[in-house]
């Protein structure tokens, strides 16, 4: 009877570990997408798998095949459905969207725009720093002088897409397009702004980026708004740009920077040319954060269709990608491990370029992670 007991016991503690280790496993969402895609997040996924055996990170991956080529064979885009299943995920990790024999357009609105919208992202994130061993072209700049981060609104604005032609076609032709700013958007995304600005605590300094000498509407709403908000924060240093102002300084003083907020159009603006004082696009990564809800993570170039299937396109931009997500996940040890390998492989000089024509193949770059991770966590 006792041995029963026993048994009865031991099956219980058994059921119960499991679901405590089923409700710690975290659910990502995997969107591939099209060219290069399935190749870089093949090595995400090759890092990710190397972590979660050395840390206490574990996890579900659900595929999801929003692509071109779904597109090119079915008609269809992101199903309602879908929506609502990727609500329920922890995370989603994207490779790249984009198809040559898909309309421009098409894909960026119906996939990326339509998760970013649907899903609340309001939050586009993006680190632009520079590691050691990573050309810059920016002269006498090193890692100690470009390390800020750009908080981007993300749902609002130009990319609301209200406007429309008159007279399409004709000499007559007018073609309009609306700015939209509401105080909720712009609010949130300066909160956020000052909120990760704390928690960063590098320089305490948050810089608006704005045009409000000549968007006096719309940017006079935003200067309002980080005034208001700014009385809640008396410990961080406010500071402002106008957009034509910040793209030079980016070049000239790129030190200056701290923390940056700024609207949605000039936001994908001075992120590409932050991208490009980082080291280019083989090593950019971003966020698409809802703070209450699922957040999207993805390496900002595009699917480069002609370097499909190829194997030679650095994956680092997508395992960065991968590194900031275990970060928002609160996975404290993975993401360390994660940039701390990142930095040892390009500090180390074996990844001598970040381009398409490194020598390097994508398998072997991600292989080098993988090698680093495993090698620092042996040391510790």
């Amino acid at each position: 009877m006792q041995k029963k007991i026993n048994a009865e016991e031991e099956k219980a503690k058994i059921d119960k570990r499991k679901v405590v280790e089923n409700m710690a496993r975290k659910k990502i969402a995997v969107i591939p997408g099209d060219g290069i895609g399935p190749e870089i997040i093949q090595e995400g996924l090759k890092v990710l798998d190397a972590v979660s055996k050395l840390t206490d990170f574990s996890y579900e991956k659900i595929d999801y095949d929003f692509s071109g080529n779904r597109y090119l064979r079915t008609g269809e885009l992101i199903s309602d459905s879908a929506i609502s299943e990727l609500r329920q995920m922890d995370a989603i990790y994207l490779g790249a969207v984009g198809h040559p024999e898909v309309k421009t357009g098409i894909l960026e609105k119906g996939v990326l725009l339509r998760l970013r919208f649907e899903l609340d992202q309001y939050i586009n994130l993006r680190p632009i720093k520079l590691y050691p061993g990573v050309w810059t072209p920016l002269k006498d700049k090193g890692p100690e002088h470009i390390d800020f981060t750009v908080i981007r609104e993300n749902t609002e604005g130009l990319y609301v897409g209200i406007g429309g032609f008159f007279k399409k076609g004709t000499p007559d032709e007018v073609a309009t397009q609306e700015m939209i700013n509401t105080r909720k958007g712009v609010e949130r995304c300066i909160r956020y702004a000052f909120e990760y600005t704390q928690k960063r605590s590098r320089e305490n300094k948050l810089t608006l980026c704005d045009k409000s000498n000549v968007l006096t509407y719309a940017h006079d709403l935003w200067q309002r708004a980080f005034q208001e908000v700014g009385t809640e924060y008396p410990d961080i240093k406010k500071d402002h740009a106008h957009v034509d102002a910040m793209c030079m300084w980016m070049v000239k003083n790129p030190e200056w920077f701290d923390v940056v907020v700024v609207c949605n159009m000039f936001g994908d603006i001075i992120t590409d040319l932050g991208a490009m004082i980082q080291g280019g696009m083989g090593i950019a990564a971003s966020g698409n954060i809802n703070p209450k809800g699922v957040s999207m993570f993805e390496p900002i170039h595009g699917s480069a269709p002609k370097y499909t299937g190829k194997n030679v396109i650095n994956p680092l931009a997508t395992i960065s990608a991968a590194q900031m997500m275990l970060e928002y996940l609160e996975e404290k040890r993975a993401s360390e491990l994660v940039e701390q390998a990142i930095v040892e492989v390009l500090s180390s000089g074996r990844l001598k370029d970040l381009s398409a024509h490194s020598g390097v193949s994508t398998s072997e770059a991600g292989d080098m992670i993988v090698d680093s991770i495993n090698q620092a966590a042996s040391k510790s």
